[in-house]
């Protein structure tokens, strides 16, 4: 199936006489004849439903869906974008360990990579995204244990090269993760580039109409972690049955070894009703992201003809600095999210931000409604100065996230806006 079929109809297929849409199974638990049964399913979860902080039959068509729609072998809901970045390194990560992310990245990871992962013993060490391959080969360590980057940055808008940095990583043995949030898999799939593990923050696009909080996790299943730098999948769990991982469940062994590890500690998992609701979204997809993309782009344009900004950094035009890489990567679009510098600084652009109509000023993204962020205020507020420039942010900067209202109307209210300026 196309991508476009897939979002209706992965994940979940009725049988005679069911519900033709994606029931909400709204239960904790589930009944079984026997306490041998019960024992059966806690030596193998994939056997069968346990209860719904590992797996929920609604959630369940979500992640089969998603995984679907990414290419890849399984997926595992979480209760945020952030639960899922924190379990995708937390499952192959431990104290004393390092990993590679790119600076260019969404604030909020960095805080989570700079300052939480360190507290836990885990060295997060950044690289700059247009690096040589000599440079970022020189930050590799023998205790590295994963490379991490995003398709499109938050807000930096710089296109990760998936190709380079998955080269990069399989030549030292250890897998790539990539944040595919902002292009969703309707715009690309990093899987055929060469990435192992996809993570969303389901709460953007996705879903589309901010209703509700998620993320999730998808394993390719294609990576081997038998080179002798995961012991933690090649050896026997002792919080598990002694299971090996990679002998078990070699389908799909990371994300296996997430749910019964992470999830089982950690309960970050999505309610039914959410997962009900992010599957609307997801049926709808394709449509929105089209649009989106559109009407970007003739935004973009506008403001890069706007003799009050500064700079404009949006993949979509031929002038962007990642346009090259977008053309390789993201042939259908580069997504509705534009950042640009307003000339005058930190107070010209929140007086100009307070003088819309139309865009919400608001902390979110990706929403069918036009909004609009002071990432220096907001999302990026806790990094240090160089931490903001590292991320490709000064005071001037504003994200705006162009929704699905007629792109007449967002001009408009941003014609206004200049003028109040």
């Amino acid at each position: 199936m196309k991508i476009e079929t897939q979002c209706l109809h992965e994940g979940y297929t009725p049988k005679n006489g069911e519900p033709r849409v994606v029931p909400i199974v709204q239960s904790t638990t589930y009944v079984y004849d026997s306490s041998r049964e019960i024992a059966e399913v806690f030596d193998d979860p994939t056997k069968s439903l346990i209860y719904s902080r590992f797996e929920n039959p609604t959630t369940d068509a979500v992640e089969k869906k998603i995984a679907a729609l990414e290419g890849g072998a399984a997926a595992m809901c979480t209760s945020s974008g952030q639960a899922a970045t924190l379990c995708s390194i937390l499952n192959i990560c431990q104290a004393g360990d390092s990993f590679i992310a790119s600076t260019s990245i969404y604030g909020g990871t960095i805080n989570l990579f700079s300052i939480t992962m360190k507290r836990l013993g885990i060295e997060c060490i950044y690289v700059d995204p247009d690096a040589t391959d000599d440079e970022i080969q020189a930050a590799f360590k023998d205790n590295t244990k994963l490379v991490f980057g995003e398709t499109i940055a938050n807000p930096a808008l710089t296109v990760f090269d998936i190709e380079r940095f998955a080269n990069i990583a399989h030549k030292n043995g250890v897998p790539l993760i990539v944040d595919n949030t902002f292009a969703t898999p309707y715009l690309c799939r990093p899987i055929e580039w060469g990435a192992d593990i996809v993570i969303h923050s389901t709460s953007k696009y996705m879903d589309g109409h901010a209703v509700q909080v998620g993320g999730v996790i998808v394993d390719s299943g294609k990576f081997d972690w038998t080179g002798g730098k995961f012991p933690c999948m090649t050896e026997p769990d002792e919080s598990y049955h002694g299971t090996i991982y990679t002998e078990k469940y070699s389908f799909a062994p990371y994300i296996v070894k997430a749910r019964m590890q992470l999830m089982r500690d950690f309960g970050c998992y999505p309610a039914a009703n959410s997962s009900f609701l992010l599957n609307l979204g997801l049926e709808t997809l394709p449509v929105r992201m089209k649009q989106y993309c559109e009407n970007a782009l003739t935004v973009a344009k506008f403001l890069e003809s706007n003799d009050k900004v500064e700079s404009v950094a949006y993949p979509g035009l031929e002038s962007d600095k990642y346009h090259k890489l977008a053309e390789k990567y993201l042939p259908l679009g580069t997504a509705g999210v534009i950042s640009f510098v307003i000339k005058g600084g930190r107070d010209t652009a929140a007086k100009f931000m307070d003088s819309l109509k139309l865009a919400s000023n608001e902390v979110h993204v990706a929403d069918i409604r036009t909004c609009i962020l002071h990432p220096a205020s907001a999302t990026h507020r806790q990094l240090s100065d160089e931490q903001l420039v590292a991320a490709g942010i000064n005071g001037g900067m504003i994200r705006l996230s162009v929704g699905l209202e007629n792109v007449e109307d967002i001009i408009d209210d941003l014609k206004q806006g200049f003028a109040a300026i």
